[in-house]
């Protein structure tokens, strides 16, 4: 009798044990999973195939599904990052049964040169050349070269180098707040609130030449100047 009174714990015993092996393991799953997700791009990517209503949009995406979207909480959001026609190319958050878009943002509207007056002395202009690829570089800035960006879960992100010291490389998330095809502003994220910045670029257009109706500069004869 007592022998199967100790065997009847100790069965008891290995099923709980078994069960909370089991519950731990798949605590640890369950974390794995969230992790795994936080790193995850849920950036949806393709081509505008339609614009059916002011409300919708029609998106191609690199896999080859046809979806229709709502975009009105982007619009209710003010995240509908530039104007759209057919054939543009889009990074789109939507929701998980890929219907609503939260924020779409046209690709083709980010590329370019995007240039503001420099913060020291408002003389020259100094920016960002957003390219194809994936590509960033510098525009007349000597304090910081851009290497790469990317849109990551509808965050723009940055990769440079700032010169000086070590010169490591580092990696800054931005908001992006306007953009249109002569306006780009855009808002550091994650930093504490005394770091943060925002830029406001324009596109860069070459200068017109003053209009000096109908007259020609002539070249200076002056022999002196010839020298």
């Amino acid at each position: 009798m007592k022998k199967l009174v100790f065997l009847s714990v100790a069965m008891a015993a290995m099923m709980m044990l078994s069960c909370g092996g089991n519950t731990h393991q798949a605590e640890r799953e369950e974390d794995t999973v969230d992790a795994y997700d936080q790193i995850r791009d849920h950036t949806l990517y393709g081509l505008c195939g339609a614009i059916p209503s002011t409300s919708q949009l029609k998106v191609i995406t690199d896999v080859g599904d046809t979806l229709t979207l709502d975009i009105t909480p982007a619009l209710e959001n003010h995240k509908m990052l530039g104007s759209v026609r057919v054939g543009d190319r889009l990074a789109v958050m939507t929701n998980k049964n890929q219907t609503e878009a939260s924020e779409v943002i046209n690709i083709n509207l980010l590329l370019g040169d995007w240039v503001m007056p420099d913060p020291l002395d408002g003389s020259d202009e100094i920016g960002i050349r957003i390219k194809e690829g994936g590509v960033a570089e510098s525009i007349e800035m000597t304090n910081i070269t851009y290497r790469t960006w990317r849109i990551f879960n509808g965050k723009l992100e940055i990769t440079s180098i700032r010169e000086g010291g070590e010169q490591s490389e580092e990696t800054n998330s931005f908001d992006i707040l306007k953009l249109s095809s002569d306006t780009l502003v855009y808002k550091t994220i994650g930093k504490p609130q005394d770091e943060e910045e925002t830029f406001e670029y324009s596109r860069w257009r070459e200068k017109e030449q003053p209009d000096l109706h109908g007259l020609k500069l002539e070249e200076h004869q002056d022999e002196y100047m010839k020298l």
